[in-house]
């Protein structure tokens, strides 16, 4: 075990073998570090946090030489809100700010320059790229990919397998760097299993993208489209709307 003396462990639950806490970092009242666990420089975690093995938090982005993305110099340290639970094998980089009562499973990753709001899921092997918002109350599933530069607002749903795109030049030609944009799904978008959608797409409000569907238009609020490419299916049922779920029910 090797903790700086210029960080702050207050009165941990657990602190298993082999875990590596470098300068600055703040970890809060009875949380739980796993086995073989890093965690770079500066990072914050507030009180009552999992962090279970081999999870890495604080990674320094690598930046090839052909990247298309700016560097990423300058970002803040990690922060993880109170009572989040963070899987084994996760890779949180540096720059991204977890909220409260967050769950990112197993051998998810977190790019630099990401924000997660309170009591989302980052489910088992989801990818989150760098430069992207994901709002409170959202639920992404299974190996979904949520590329950079899109935004996800509150209350939304990724099934499994799920594939957002940015660059509609597929890495050829210089005319592509003006044009990198991710998906926006705005507040209680949902999208079904394997789909695709295509850059720069939005789904609006309560907009639904049935499984195995690839949008190449943007998808109307409180409609259901389906295909490929993905046409209007029909209206979503008002039971289905966030404004009819009961009051704690899951939305």
């Amino acid at each position: 075990m090797s903790i700086s003396k210029k960080s702050v462990v207050k009165e941990p639950k657990f602190i298993g073998e082999n875990v590596v806490i470098e300068d600055d970092v703040f970890v809060g009242e009875n949380c739980y570090i796993g086995h073989n666990v890093v965690i770079h420089k500066g990072t914050k975690i507030g009180k009552n946090v999992l962090i279970d093995d081999n999870s890495v938090i604080g990674k320094l982005p690598m930046r090839s030489p052909a990247s298309a993305l700016p560097p990423s110099d300058g970002l803040p340290p990690v922060e993880i809100g109170d009572n989040s639970l963070i899987g084994a094998c996760v890779i949180i980089y540096r720059g991204a700010k977890v909220g409260e009562k967050v769950l990112v499973a197993d051998l998810a990753t977190i790019r630099e320059d990401v924000v997660i709001g309170d009591f989302t899921i980052v489910g088992r092997g989801v990818a989150v790229e760098n430069h992207t918002r994901i709002g409170s109350h959202c639920k992404l599933e299974t190996d979904a990919y949520i590329t950079a530069y899109s935004e996800l607002e509150d209350w939304v749903f990724i099934a499994p397998m799920v594939t957002t795109t940015n660059d509609n030049y597929m890495a050829r030609g210089k005319e592509r760097f003006k044009y990198f944009k991710g998906v926006t799904v705005k507040r209680g978008g949902r999208i079904g299993a394997n789909s695709t959608i295509l850059p720069g797409k939005v789904i609006e409000e309560e907009g639904v993208v049935a499984a195995g569907s690839v949008v190449t238009k943007d998808v109307q609020s409180r409609k259901i489209v389906l295909g490929s490419p993905a046409r209007f299916f029909k209206d979503v049922p008002k039971e289905q709307l966030l404004e009819n779920q009961e009051e704690g029910e899951e939305k």
